[in-house]
């Protein structure tokens, strides 16, 4: 479905909250009031000189930014070799905007920090988070310890076992980790319990979204916290190159890596774009997250997207090897821009991510985390149908370590 295009793809959401169909406020009464005075609060801080002082000085001291752009000589050419090997005589050239090497080990961080200067700047005493993969758990508690907050994270059980190594990093962190065994024990039941802390306790409590989905304004905070990564990468591509990239790669669970990589690029006409969704076990069952690819619009946590339901309504499970990627829906922005086709979204199933993973561990001596590696996995399928003077910057969002069980586990080796 192509709706009429924009003037812009970088102007939205407009004041509701909404990309076109997308967005929105679907919240308890509750929380409206909180809502509109988070409303008042992001717009007072995105045009105050001193707020942006204080996030740029922690952005550059704390997390450690700009990352660096990394040309990955070795896979480039491992690349061209399969792209010769086909009869092709191509292979682009491949670059990482490598935020994993973040304070933390992801992009969640550059959120995190945002998020907690607003929440001290609303007087906020007590901080909640939902995780996944444990990373944005890691970042939240991170930025708790710093400001000397109290910190709550809700997990799903089935990720507290798959993502010990971040649990035990939280909890070191002074974090309390509440695990969520309703459902499946994933992100969108730990999504769940959060907003039900949130409710009951408003007046001090302030919901650090992880991801840039739930109600407006948190789809655009989140992607404006993370659109440093492409500011950066635009900035970077220029210098070393002299000219943008000719596509761009991430992988979208909820989808902030992503956005916070496109968003700066989105009126480069140009520039090819793709967002890379959890295939899981394959399209044909249940058992993946590829909500743009094979859901339908509907609402969830807050906001209308494309989600993964049944013929009533119901929120359907999902699987994905990545605990970060293993959540039923996207983030409204995303959503649009899947229907105006501005970017393109495409599945990958876990026994490609995992191949991805070895192959950029081996080339260029990176362990990536399963998120990026699904992003990874596609680059390896496009490169060598590109031709060799044609760039691909991939957002490279998260480090392996919390995953290396995981992939042990699948490959059948002992640790």
């Amino acid at each position: 479905m192509n709706q009429q295009l924009p003037n812009s793809f970088r102007a939205g959401p407009d004041e509701e909250g909404r990309f076109g169909l997308f967005g929105g406020r679907f919240v308890a009464e509750t929380l409206m009031p909180l809502i509109l005075d988070l409303q008042d609060a992001w717009n007072t801080a995105r045009v105050d000189p001193a707020f942006r002082a204080e996030l740029d000085g922690l952005n550059k001291h704390y997390i450690g930014r700009p990352s660096p752009l990394y040309f990955a000589e070795r896979l480039t050419e491992e690349l061209r070799q399969v792209s010769e090997s086909q009869g092709l005589a191509g292979g682009a050239k491949i670059y990482f905007k490598r935020d994993e090497l973040n304070h933390t080990g992801s992009h969640k961080i550059n959120n995190c920090v945002g998020q907690i200067l607003l929440a001290r700047k609303m007087g906020k005493t007590r901080i909640i988070a939902e995780t996944g993969a444990g990373q944005h758990g890691v970042a939240t508690a991170t930025v708790c310890a710093r400001f000397g907050l109290p910190c709550v994270v809700y997990m799903g059980a089935t990720d507290v076992e798959r993502q010990a190594p971040n649990v035990f990093r939280m909890k070191l962190l002074g974090a309390e980790v509440v695990p969520v065994t309703a459902g499946h024990g994933t992100l969108k039941d730990a999504m769940n319990e959060a907003l039900r802390d949130w409710v009951t306790n408003v007046d001090s409590t302030y919901y650090l979204i992880g991801t840039a989905a739930g109600p407006h304004p948190y789809p655009e905070l989140v992607r404006e916290f993370q659109s440093v990564i492409g500011k950066e990468t635009r900035e970077q591509m220029l210098e070393v190159e002299g000219r943008l990239p000719d596509m761009l790669v991430a992988a979208v669970g909820g989808g902030s890596n992503a956005i916070g990589l496109f968003h700066p690029f989105l009126d480069d006409k140009d520039v090819a774009i793709v967002g890379v969704e959890a295939g899981g076990k394959g399209l044909d069952g249940e058992e993946h997250c590829a909500s743009l690819t094979a859901g339908s619009p509907g609402v969830l946590h807050g906001n209308r997207t494309y989600l993964l339901q049944d013929g009533d309504g119901q929120i359907k499970e999902g699987h994905s090897i990545s605990a970060g990627l293993d959540y039923p829906g996207i983030g409204p922005e995303h959503s649009w821009l899947k229907d105006t086709g501005r970017v393109e979204y495409v599945p990958i199933m876990d026994t490609e991510a995992l191949a991805a993973f070895q192959v950029l561990t081996r080339t260029e001596g990176i362990i990536p985390a399963l998120e990026p590696a699904h992003a990874l996995a596609e680059v390896i399928k496009r490169a060598p149908k590109m031709d060799r003077d044609q760039i691909i910057v991939m957002n490279l969002c998260g480090r392996g370590d919390k995953d290396v069980h995981t992939v042990a586990k699948h490959l059948g080796m002992e640790m």
